[in-house]
Order: C-alpha cells, then structure tokens, then sequence
C-alpha cells in the first residue's frame, strides 16, 4: 500500500472503513504513515490547535472497575478521595484557564453517572462559567438520561466527553460493571440533545493493534468531533499496574492511523505525553491537532504555557478565535 497516494486520495474525499482491508496499517512504514497523517491534518484541518484542560470535580470511590483506572473502588490506588468540589474554586480555575488562552474547559468527575445533589452543583457551576469566563465548556459526567443532557447543555455545555476506552471486543477485558453498548447509546442521547462528542480511549492496557484500528473505525461511524489518545501511564493498585510502557514510536503509529481514519476531527493528546520525545511533539506532525494541558487527573500533564510555546515554534496557530 502507498500511503502517500492514500493520504491525497483520502484528502481528495475517500474514507476508509470496516469494509476495507486496514492490516497495512499495522506493518507499512511508520514515517511514510505519519508524513501522511500530517498532510492530511494539514489539508483538512489546518494549522489550528485545541487546547483542554479539565478539573478533576469529584475523586474515587467510583463504583466501576475499569482495570486502568486509580479511582474505582475496586482499586486500593491511595488517590485522594472528595466530594464535588466548591463551586467557586471550580468557577477560578476555570477563569485562570480562560485567562491563559486555553479554548475548553471540562468538569469530569468520579463515578458510573453523576446525579442528585452533585448534578445540580455541577449545572450551577456550568451555568455560572457561561456567563463569567471566556472559554468553551465540556463535561464529563459518565452515563446521563436524556433529561440530564438537556439540562446540560441549557446550561451552556457544549461539548460531551464519554471515552469508548478501547474496541468492542476487548472492552470486557477491561470492564465488566458497565458495557461497551452503554457507552454507544450515551454518546447516542448526548448528539442527540446537540452536543459536541469528545470520545476516544486508552492504547498500551494489552490489546491488539486490530482492537486500536477497531476503536479508530468505531468512533468515524459514530461521528465524534474528538479523539482523545491516552497511552496507559500504569497505576500501582489497579490490575494494569505491571503492563509495559508503549514506545513512542508505538503512539506516533496509533495517532497517524487515527488520522488516516477519522480525516478531519481534532486527534487530542492526553495522558502518556511524557513518553514521546519532547512532551509529544512529533505527534503534532503526525496527525495530532490537539491536546489536553496543564493539570490531568492522575497522572501528570503538560504546562500550558511551555505547550503554547511549542506549538508557536512550529507555526501553528494557538488563538481563541474560531
């Protein structure tokens, strides 16, 4: 296969599917692959980069027992444990990310859905952040009923995060406590009250590069807006713990087969930057176009301004304006 060729006709309008033999994506030549990654982001993106950052709204006793995750309660991780957070110290830290150019904000919190007393905080605080901070809102809140999401999104969320985590085969490798479907039909209710979808999922937890290409093609027939790509940064206490680490050469082939798959959405790096060269930066030329920053959930992110700074140096384009 000829990726290069691919890459153009891709851009001239082809998309890849199911249907389609997508083995050559496992074993063709990775710099071929990436280089045409990065014309494709180019030719159907632009030069624009997304920039999220996200609080963590609630910590722990999460009733699911995702194997990836320090906060289940299944998992003796030591993570600190919270309630839903004051609202004025989420309302701050959104309003410093704002200040700092970062163009989305997200609440996500601990726990199979978020309901009762803590919905209604977390729509107050949304609803307050609207109207007082310069930023587009995101929310991350498990599974929620349509009346949930209505409520959400009236609040001034525009944007939905649910992570498929992984492919449809593996899923119950990985989780038990909930299903890959209920995952699907959550995303489903979540387009329909007129979000935005950020969904994607997590490489390195042992799966197999047909379970990534799965994954990738799951999210194109879904339609979501954006891919976040997390490489497992494995947790002392949870069952992935003693996995080995993805190579980068590893995620910079996961990232560029993502972009072959899904031309022109935002491919969003999240956690596992540390184990790329450079905070990550050759993913920027090899289909990544976004990226979570500054402080991540359990394991350590990127300083927003040391990733604006890089993303300038390779003349791409950080402002707010869309």
């Amino acid at each position: 296969m000829d990726v290069r060729k691919l890459a153009q006709e891709i851009i001239d309008g082809r998309r890849l599917s199911r249907s389609d033999d997508l083995s050559f994506l496992i074993d063709c030549d990775r710099m071929e692959l990436c280089e045409g990654a990065d014309l494709i982001r180019q030719e159907l993106c632009g030069n624009r980069v997304d920039l999220c950052t996200i609080i963590n709204g609630k910590s722990g006793r999460c009733s699911e027992n995702c194997k990836f995750c320090a906060q289940s309660a299944h998992n003796c991780t030591g993570i600190k444990e919270y309630q839903f957070l004051e609202e004025d110290e989420i309302i701050r830290e959104c309003r410093k990310n704002a200040e700092k150019g970062v163009h989305h904000f997200s609440i996500v919190t601990a726990g199979r859905s978020l309901s009762g007393e803590d919905f209604e905080k977390a729509i107050h605080a949304y609803a307050r952040m609207a109207q007082e901070c310069d930023i587009s809102l995101c929310g991350s809140h498990g599974l929620l009923t349509e009346e949930q999401f209505q409520r959400l999104y009236q609040s001034g969320v525009r944007m939905y995060h649910c992570n498929l985590e992984t492919s449809e085969r593996f899923f119950p490798q990985i989780c038990s406590t909930h299903t890959y479907q209920e995952k699907i039909e959550n995303i489903i209710r979540a387009k329909k009250a007129g979000f935005a979808i950020c969904s994607g999922g997590i490489i390195g937890m042992g799966e197999t590069w047909q379970d990534r290409i799965d994954m990738a093609v799951s999210l194109s027939e879904i339609g979501v807006d954006s891919i976040p790509i997390n490489a497992l940064m494995p947790i002392k206490g949870t069952p992935l713990e003693h996995e080995k680490t993805l190579s980068g050469q590893e995620i910079l082939r996961t990232v560029a087969i993502f972009r072959y798959l899904n031309p022109a959405v935002w491919i969003r790096l999240a956690a596992g930057r540390s184990l790329m060269e450079h905070s990550g930066e050759q993913a920027f030329l090899s289909g990544a176009n976004a990226t979570i920053t500054g402080d991540m959930l359990t394991t350590s992110g990127s300083n927003i301004r040391e990733d604006q700074e890089m993303l300038l140096r390779m003349n791409f384009d950080i402002s707010r304006s869309l």
